[in-house]
């Protein structure tokens, strides 16, 4: 195969096992991090460990220049982005009163811009091609909502909605724009509860446990597969039943 893989946020959690998943299946794997230096290259230790092949680049993807720079050093390292997982996010947990603007709007540049952002330095290029994958990472908090996270719930809503809208666009390209939202994941992002507040929360999930990265990274792959490139517009809640 000689497709390649742009994946944002690739240093951690969703976005280092969906590196890993598409380097097992032959894809060139482009790691994006913003801060985790140490682990991309981790991450790219164990893809090539595996007979992949890799390449870090860094780049914040609320920065539009940088994203573009970033994109353009891929290109010049593998060639065109076949497949856009843009999975780069960060979270608050805080109630809206006492959210600043600043949170508000950081939240915003990361999770919504910084999609936004990667997906415009790479259209063109699959617009040429008339063919490509463009996958974005959501939550289930942007579907339903979450007491105490309503300015992440509201940048993962509207990520749902980008997407929804961009798939109508760029469908007649050959472009397929699909979503994933993740339920409660065993990464980072979600070690902050203690044992009992965990135990809680698997208690609420009709599975019974929390998801596991590469049950993302599963999806991701789907995706971007042949089998799905009459599949677009949707959002896949790998979830557990949670809702």
């Amino acid at each position: 195969m000689n497709k390649t893989v742009l994946v944002t946020g690739a240093s951690k959690g969703i976005g280092a096992a969906v590196a890993e998943l598409f380097g097992k299946n032959g894809y060139r794997v482009a790691i994006n991090y913003n801060d985790s230096e140490t682990a991309a290259y981790e991450v790219k230790n164990r893809i090539e460990k595996q007979g992949g092949v890799s390449e870090v680049f860094r780049a914040d993807v609320s920065d539009k220049t940088a994203v573009k720079n970033m994109v353009n050093a891929v290109k010049a390292r593998f060639g065109w982005v076949n497949v856009l997982v843009a999975n780069a996010g960060i979270s608050l947990v805080k109630q809206i009163n006492d959210t600043t603007e600043e949170e508000w709007n950081r939240l915003f540049a990361v999770n919504v811009t910084g999609v936004y952002n990667a997906v415009d330095a790479v259209i063109r290029d699959m617009i040429d091609m008339k063919n490509g994958r463009i996958i974005t990472v959501s939550s289930v908090w942007g579907e339903t909502g979450a007491s105490c996270e309503a300015a992440y719930s509201a940048s993962k809503a509207a990520v749902i909605g980008y997407t929804k809208a961009i798939a109508k666009e760029l469908a007649p390209s050959g472009i397929t724009v699909n979503c994933i939202a993740p339920g409660v994941i065993d990464t980072g992002m979600n070690a902050r509860f203690s044992a009992d507040e965990r135990k809680a929360i698997e208690n609420e999930i009709p599975a019974g446990r929390y998801g596991r990265p590469e049950e993302v990274a599963a999806a991701a792959l789907f995706f971007a597969s042949e089998g799905a490139s009459y599949v677009t517009g949707e959002v896949l809640g790998v979830n557990g039943g949670y809702r």
